[in-house]
Parts: structure tokens; sequence; C-alpha cells
């Protein structure tokens, strides 16, 4: 029987899980007994010696472990550990390992993967995450958006009960996504989405070291040193103020700290992703009260001023499984089996898989910048002109004709552009792909079209073609062509 599984690669926790003979999702326990594992690493000279919960207790206290990764995937940031530089996509690769060796000891051979990324993770940390996959050995078909990934698992654990519109609330680690779905059955169809890159559990951490070091500089004059009170300390007394007020001990000193006064420090955060859910909404096109339920996802939506915060925006109290950090990994293995070949499911399996339909959308802007005449100033200025809107249905594509801008021009600088919001200046957007067409043949004009289509497929990744259509001459991007072609913008 083949095993489809479906890996929540999260900033802070990870979690695998698999369909069953029954065609149920259910979670894969790691080595240690646990459902979800620590996403940190630890080396001894230049091999990894411990992953996992062993390697988060040694956070903060030793300089050669590795955390918090995931947010710079896609981007050139390089960590250095007894010596030898690691990138995001390595240390992912070595979570992923992890996980893989517990489900391949656990459920015996795989054979079909999905992995989950942020919504708004750009097209860079979904090809880098893709390669981290490859660099682990597991076979990944496709990824799926993580509040579309938590969607379907709600679908599906109401057993085709549900019907309307849902808000799916993903607050985890390292980021949030907001998406509004439209859920009939087993039917998932995302209507809008959007997030914030850097919000989630982390940063109500580092709010709540903040916190200490001003009271413990208050009470002893003296200024905290780095270890003395760690990250995975303010985690774990992070859960603790969910319940009750906190007296952590710094050192020899007792600090006392209200709940109250860790909303305070938060409550910036809470506001923004406030701001991003009314945005989503009015993406949407439906009326707030059109909302049947909110749905959350992620261990950080467990603290107290986040639902809150839910009830606040959505008027109504929020649903949540028992489980939160579980629920994108449980929703991607259904995906997993609803992607994979259904002639390795047994009847059992096809009976509910079968059921599931998953309609997804562009989480972000796709352009390319390009010279515009200000007849005013009489000058050329430059601008990013969108190819793929936001929150359309996906896979998608679009082509759009523009013009050379010079008799005999040379070749052609070809810049493509995500940007989470509208934006017309290339200042405000991120370059995700520079290059040149050409050389064009001589003789070409000045307004001479030039095509540019844009592909964006089921995985969350871009493709794209630019063509000069007198001449013939194109160039295609695909997923490999986008390593080391980004850079800074060019003016031609």
């Amino acid at each position: 029987m083949a095993s489809f599984i479906g890996i929540d690669l999260g900033t802070t926790y990870s979690a695998i899980a698999y369909i069953d003979d029954t065609g149920r999702p259910k979670i894969i326990h790691n080595s240690d007994g646990e459902n979800i594992t620590a996403s940190c690493i630890a080396f001894d000279g230049s091999e990894v010696s411990h992953t996992g919960e062993e390697a988060r207790k040694m956070l903060g206290t030793e300089d050669n472990v590795a955390a918090r990764f995931k947010r710079d995937m896609g981007k050139k940031t390089k960590y250095t550990y007894n010596g030898k530089k690691h990138t995001p996509t390595n240390l992912s690769a070595e979570i992923l390992k992890r996980l893989y060796f517990d489900a391949k000891n656990q459920i015996g051979e795989i054979n079909e993967a999905v992995i989950t990324v942020p919504a708004n993770f750009s097209n860079e940390a979904r090809v880098e995450t893709k390669k981290a996959a490859k660099l682990a050995g597991i076979n990944v078909n496709h990824m799926i958006d993580e509040p579309t990934a938590g969607a379907l698992h709600y679908a599906y654990e109401g057993d085709g009960a549900l019907r309307g519109y849902y808000a799916v609330y993903d607050l985890g680690g390292g980021t949030f996504d907001i998406s509004i779905v439209k859920i009939d059955g087993f039917d998932v169809e995302v209507i809008a989405t959007d997030g914030i890159a850097e919000l989630g559990g982390d940063d109500f951490d580092t709010a709540l070291q903040k916190i200490i070091q001003k009271k413990y500089l208050k009470q002893t004059g003296e200024e905290m040193e780095e270890g003395d009170f760690t990250k995975t300390m303010a985690e774990e007394q992070k859960k603790s103020l969910s319940k009750r007020d906190i007296k952590p001990k710094v050192l020899k000193e007792t600090i006392e700290i209200s709940r109250s006064e860790f909303e305070d420090e938060i409550s910036s955060m809470i506001a923004k992703a406030e701001m991003t859910c009314e945005n989503v909404i009015e993406l949407s096109k439906i009326k707030l009260g059109d909302i049947e339920a909110v749905f959350l996802v992620g261990g950080s939506t467990r603290i107290p001023l986040v639902q809150q915060s839910v009830k606040r925006v959505f008027k109504m109290t929020p649903t949540a499984t028992t489980n939160v950090d579980e629920v994108v990994a449980l929703g991607a293995s259904i995906y997993a089996a609803h992607k994979g070949d259904h002639s390795k499911l047994n009847d059992a399996q096809k009976a509910n898989i079968n059921k599931i339909s998953v309609q997804d959308v562009t989480p972000a802007y796709f352009g390319c910048i390009v010279r515009d005449l200000d007849v005013e100033k009489d000058k050329w200025d430059l601008k990013v002109s969108i190819v793929i809107e936001k929150n359309v249905k996906r896979p998608c594509s679009s082509t759009k004709t523009y013009a050379t801008p010079q008799d005999d021009c040379p070749e052609l600088h070809c810049r493509m552009t995500q940007s989470n919001a509208l934006e017309t200046d290339p200042d405000f957007v991120n370059v995700i792909y520079d290059d040149w067409l050409g050389p064009l043949p001589p003789g070409n004009r000045r307004g001479d079209p030039v095509e540019v289509t844009y592909s964006y497929d089921d995985d969350g990744i871009m493709h794209a073609s630019f063509l000069d259509v007198n001449s013939g001459v194109k160039k295609e991007v695909s997923i490999s062509d986008l390593d080391g072609k980004k850079g800074s913008i060019k003016i031609d």
C-alpha cells in the first residue's frame, strides 16, 4: 500500500502526518514520542549532533545551535556554526531528514509527499523549500499553502457538513496568514488571502525577553547577559502566561510579570494582524456577516489576547481543534493523497479522498519593471506594471505586451517583481528575477512589441517568458533559472 504524507515545516516546530488505511489523516509521532518536532539543530564540529527537542534545550546557552531559519528561506542569509557556513535551505533539509526518518520508521515506505509553505512566502522561498526537501531525499510532488491545508483539515473533520464562507486564522511560530475560504462539503475554495511574513510566537518570545530585561535592570541595576534568559525560557514562560501571571527566576532574581504587561508589549503586533484580517475581508468582497466561523491554526493562537482579537474582528468566538499545532500537517497529508497517484490508494482511501476538491489563489502581485515616459517632465521613469493580480485562482497565466524603448535596442532588461501590496514604485517591490533578453538583431525600432508571459502553478511558483515578437528572441525562466538571477534594479 502506498503511503502519502504531509509535512508542516515550521519556524519553531514542525509536524508530519499520513493517510491511514481508512483514508483518515493521522499525526506521526517522532522518535521522542511527541506529535511535533522542534525546528532546531545542534552541531558537534561540522556534523549534526541533535535535531528536535534536545537541540532546542541547548538554544541560547550554546553557540552551535540553529533555529528559526525558516524566516530566511529564499534570502542570501548564511549562518556559521563551528566555522562551517550553512544556508536556510541546508538547515531546513536537516529538519526534513529527521521528520522523514521518523515517518519511515513508523509507516514504512513513503511514495509521495506534500510540504506546506506560508501563503505569503516569496517565490524564492517556495523554490528553496522544494530544494530542501530534495536534499532530504523526499519526493515532494506538490506544495500547499498553510492556511489552505488548515481549511482542508477542518472541512475533512466536519465530515462534509460545512457549507459557506469561513476564515482561517493561521498564527504560528514565525508567520501569520489569514484566508477567506468557501467550503462546500469537501470542496475548499480560497477566495482571498493575506499575511505578514514575520509575525508569530518567536516575536512574542522576544517581547517577553524585553520585559524581563527591563525589569531585571530596574531591580538590580545591572544588564542581563544574553544567556540568562533565553528564547527557550521565554517560550516556556509565555505558555504559562496564557493561564496565569508568572514569576520567572533570572539568576537569583525573581521577576514578576502579569499577563496584562505581556499583552501590552505585544498589542501593536496583534493590531497589525487585525488590520490584515480587515484587509482580507475587503479583498474577499464578502460581508463580515457572511462568515460562518473562524478556524484557528498554529500554536500562537492559544494566546488569550489573540483569541480576543479574533473575536473582536470577526464578531464571533473562534473555533479550534484540540491540537492547533497539527492542523496544517494533517491537511497536507489529505492533499498529498488527493494530488497523488490514486491507483495506489485502497478502496477505503479512495472513498474519502475522491470527495476532495481544492482551489487556491495567488498570494501576491507579480509584475515587471518598465520604462514609462513622463510627458510633463519629458523623461523616462521606472515603474512596476502588474502582470498577474493578487488573489487570482491558480494555476493561472497572463500575457502583456510592452514595447522596446528605442531604435536599435541591443538588449532588454527583464525584471520580475513580487509584492504583497499593489505597488508601482520599484523601490517597494521584491525583484525575484533580473536578467537580459538579447542580443536583439540590428534594425529594430522603438515601439516594437515585447510579450511578457507569467504562469503561476499549483505549487505557488512563478514561471515566465520574455519574447521579442519581431525577431523571435525569447528567454524562458524555469525554477532553476532563478539561481543567481536576482539582483538590484538597474536603470537602463
